[in-house]
């Protein structure tokens, strides 16, 4: 009997167990379900696919309501001159072959200011459409370089990259884009490329201030001026795609980085001595003192070099130096437009005056942080990376591999491959 009271004592306890297990179980089940429904409805209503002429298709082949995004802006129809588009393209550029041998390929500029931080003594490879030695100054030249560099990147994209059509086409990926609806213009932004003065310039195209020289840097980052492509509902970042010039300028990507790290790292920045400065030091630094992982003040180029090319880096990546091909998508999102800061000054013009500008309005110059430090130049950016081994500039060039493809950058040092 005592036997028995036992393997009935051991019953209840099993069962008692299973349904605690069963219980909690279903509690996750039901939590996990809250969590993932919004993410569920809001991939539903994800634009799938970018046709043929920048066009975003839905699966469900309807436009998304305002109700399904209540923090997007309305879709106005906004008011401005109809842009039209760029005369018809020159011959597509024929994409130089990569060498098995290699991971680089043949580099061209289009641009008349070529540029390389080591002098080569081999010419330049040529291909169709190649306007070096030009003196690139009237609208048909300034156009024909804009439909090179279209064509050369989507030969790059047709060969390396996606195109148009290949997956969906989300918010993340029109996030960094800027909206001026007067003129109808998307500016995507890439850091460390003149972003603060053409926000300067958007500002006033918009009719939010009357010059650009009146707007302070913390005002253009953190002021409520511009709108971001994101912020508006499905239908609305349909329409800018399809109707608007969309604009995206592209740097050097080693001058880029050199930039970045000298504006974040050598002057006093509260933010990325804090939140990069000291873990980069406390990981990659031997024997630190106590004042550098206090402050995180004094980063070193290699230290941040270090941070950049580890998988595990401690703290993540940043916009700053962030891909522009990751920043832009320009595989996915056709841009009608493609600068370069190396020819700011006349692919700004040519812009500005294209889309209908005020003809007193230029893009300004001037530099509004740090203004007494030297701007990161070539023979700049050669310095900081002579700092480093070989096999570190080899592993930056290949972090950086894909901008330097799209955008049609030379390689910067001859001993790369």
């Amino acid at each position: 009997m005592l036997w028995q009271c036992c393997k009935v004592r051991r019953c209840l306890r099993s069962i008692n167990k299973k349904l605690t297990v069963s219980f909690f179980i279903l509690l996750l089940f039901g939590m996990s379900g809250l969590l993932f429904f919004p993410h569920l409805q809001d991939l539903l209503d994800t634009p799938q696919h970018q046709g043929p002429g920048g066009k975003l298709l839905y699966s469900s082949g309807q436009l998304v309501k305002k109700e399904h995004c209540p923090r997007c802006l309305d879709d106005t129809q906004a008011s401005g001159p109809v842009v039209s588009r760029f005369p018809s393209p020159v011959p597509p550029a024929k994409l130089p072959q990569r060498n098995p041998q290699s991971s680089a390929v043949n580099h061209i500029d289009i641009t008349k200011n070529h540029y390389k931080l080591l002098n080569s003594s081999s010419p330049l490879q040529q291909h169709d459409g190649d306007l070096a030695g030009y003196n690139i100054n009237t609208t048909d030249q300034l156009s024909q370089v804009q439909h090179a560099r279209q064509n050369f990147m989507n030969k790059v994209c047709a060969k390396y990259g996606e195109s148009a059509g290949t997956r969906p086409i989300t918010r993340q990926h029109v996030s960094r884009i800027f909206v001026e609806d007067v003129h109808k213009l998307l500016y995507c932004e890439v850091p460390k490329v003149g972003c603060s003065n053409w926000k300067r310039v958007l500002t006033v195209l918009q009719g939010n201030a009357s010059s650009p020289d009146k707007l302070k840097h913390e005002e253009l980052h953190f002021g409520k001026h511009l709108k971001r492509l994101d912020s508006f509902n499905y239908k609305g970042i349909i329409y800018r795609l399809e109707t608007y010039t969309k604009v995206l300028f592209s740097r050097e990507p080693f001058e880029r980085l050199v930039s970045a790290f000298r504006d974040k790292f050598e002057n006093p920045n509260s933010y990325y001595h804090s939140v990069f400065g000291k873990r980069i030091i406390s990981r990659y630094r031997k024997n630190p003192s106590r004042q550098a992982l206090r402050t995180g003040a004094g980063v070193t180029f290699k230290e941040f070099i270090q941070y950049l090319l580890d998988v595990h880096r401690p703290v993540g990546m940043d916009i700053h130096w962030q891909l522009a091909a990751q920043l832009c998508s320009p595989c996915l999102i056709h841009y009608d437009f493609i600068g370069k800061f190396e020819t700011m000054e006349e692919d700004a013009n040519f812009l500005l005056r294209h889309i209908g500008a005020p003809t007193n309005l230029t893009l300004p110059s001037f530099k509004d942080r740090n203004p007494k430090a030297a701007r990161t130049s070539s023979q700049i950016t050669h310095k900081y990376f002579m700092q480093l081994s070989l096999k570190e500039r080899q592993r930056t060039y290949d972090f950086y591999f894909m901008d330097y493809l799209l955008f049609n950058y030379s390689k910067p040092f001859e001993d790369l491959y």
